[in-house]
C-alpha cells in the first residue's frame, strides 16, 4: 500500500474543532497545549467555543486548522505506517510539511499565524476577493480572467475538472462572474475571504512570509511533499523555502498534484484535520481510490476498524 497523507485549506475550520478528540486522546490534548503556549493566546478555547467570526479571521483559522491537523497526526501517527508522500491545500502545505519534518510544528505555528496576518493586511491595502467557478474548463477560466479589463482577474484555485476559484480586486471578479456566467458556467459565486489569496496581489504578504522563512530552521523533508506552485515533489529545504513563497500569488494546482500522486503509485489517500473536503474533491480526482477523513474520535475508531 502506498499512502499520501493530505491536509485541508482555509474554510475548513468549525466552532468544536478538536475539542472531542482533544477530551478522548491525550495526545491531542498536548499538542493544542503546546499551540496555546507557543501563540501566547488560548487558540484552543476559540477552536471549541468560537465565536465563530473570530475563528474565521484569517490570522486565526490558519493556525487552528494547523494545530487540528497535527494533532489528528499524532493521534494517528503508529496507526499510518509507512507514509509515501505528503500534500495540502494552500494552507495546509505547511502542515505537510510539519508531517514531513521539514520544519517544527511550533515554527510552523508562528510561520501560520503571520501568514495569516499578512494575508489579511494585504487584503487591507489592495481589497479583494474570490470566486467559485464552476463548470467551466481551465482553458475557458483563463480566457474568461484574460477578458476582465476593469481590474485584476486570475485562476487561484484548480480543484477538480469544472471545480476552479478565480482571485482578484473586486472589480475585477465580479467581472470575471459575470463573463464566466455568459461563457456557460454552472455556477459563479463569490467566497467570503478577506483578501485575493493566490493572485498578484498578494505580493507584500509573500515578502513578509520569505523574511519569516529565513529565520526558522529547515530540514529537508524525510519524504517528498507536493507543492501546490508545480504539482511537482519537493525534496528539499531549499526548494520547500522557495515554492512555500510563491504559492501565496500562484494558483493551487490541486488537481494536478493528486494526478501526481497517483501516477507515482498511491493506491490510498487519509484527510487528517477538520472537515474533508480534500476526500470529496477526491471523488473526482481520483475515482476508485480509497479517502479517509480523519479528523473526529469516530474517524480514528473508523480508521482501527
Amino acid at each position: 500500500m502506498s499512502i499520501a497523507l493530505i491536509f485541508p485549506g482555509q474554510g475548513s475550520q468549525y466552532v468544536g474543532m478538536a475539542k472531542a478528540l482533544a477530551e478522548t486522546e491525550p495526545i491531542a490534548a498536548e499538542t493544542l497545549a503546546l499551540a496555546d503556549e507557543v501563540l501566547g493566546f488560548s487558540l484552543s478555547e476559540l477552536m471549541a467555543d468560537g465565536p465563530a467570526d473570530e475563528l474565521t479571521a484569517t490570522e486565526n483559522a490558519q493556525p487552528a486548522i494547523l494545530a487540528h491537523s497535527i494533532a489528528v497526526l499524532r493521534v494517528m501517527e503508529e496507526r499510518l505506517g509507512r507514509v509515501t508522500f505528503s500534500a495540502g491545500h494552500s494552507l495546509g502545505e505547511f502542515s505537510a510539511h510539519v508531517a514531513a519534518g521539514t520544519f517544527s510544528f511550533s515554527d510552523a505555528l508562528k510561520i501560520v499565524r503571520l501568514r495569516g496576518e499578512l494575508m489579511r493586511a494585504a487584503g487591507a491595502r489592495i481589497p479583494g476577493t474570490m470566486a467559485a467557478i464552476l463548470g467551466l474548463s481551465d482553458q475557458v477560466v483563463a480566457d474568461v480572467c484574460a477578458g476582465v479589463t476593469t481590474g485584476t482577474c486570475v485562476p487561484a484555485n484548480f480543484n477538480s475538472h469544472g471545480q476552479i476559484v478565480v482571485s482578484g480586486d473586486i472589480s475585477g471578479v465580479d467581472e470575471g462572474i459575470v463573463l464566466a456566467r455568459d461563457a456557460g458556467a454552472k455556477r459563479a459565486l463569490k467566497l467570503k475571504v478577506s483578501g485575493a489569496f493566490h493572485s498578484p496581489l498578494m505580493e507584500s504578504a509573500a515578502k513578509g512570509l520569505g523574511d519569516q522563512l529565513d529565520r526558522i530552521q529547515m530540514q529537508d523533508p524525510k519524504f517528498p511533499v507536493i507543492s501546490n506552485v508545480t504539482a511537482e515533489f519537493v525534496n528539499s529545504a531549499k526548494e520547500a523555502h522557495k515554492l512555500l513563497v510563491q504559492q501565496l500569488t500562484s494558483p493551487v494546482l490541486w488537481r494536478d498534484s493528486i494526478t501526481t500522486m497517483l501516477d507515482s503509485g498511491v493506491t490510498h489517500f487519509i484527510e487528517l484535520g477538520p472537515g474533508g473536503v480534500l476526500c470529496g474533491l477526491n471523488r473526482k480526482n481520483a475515482k476508485g481510490i480509497p479517502c479517509q477523513t480523519v479528523g473526529e474520535p469516530k474517524d480514528v475508531e473508523a480508521f482501527d476498524e
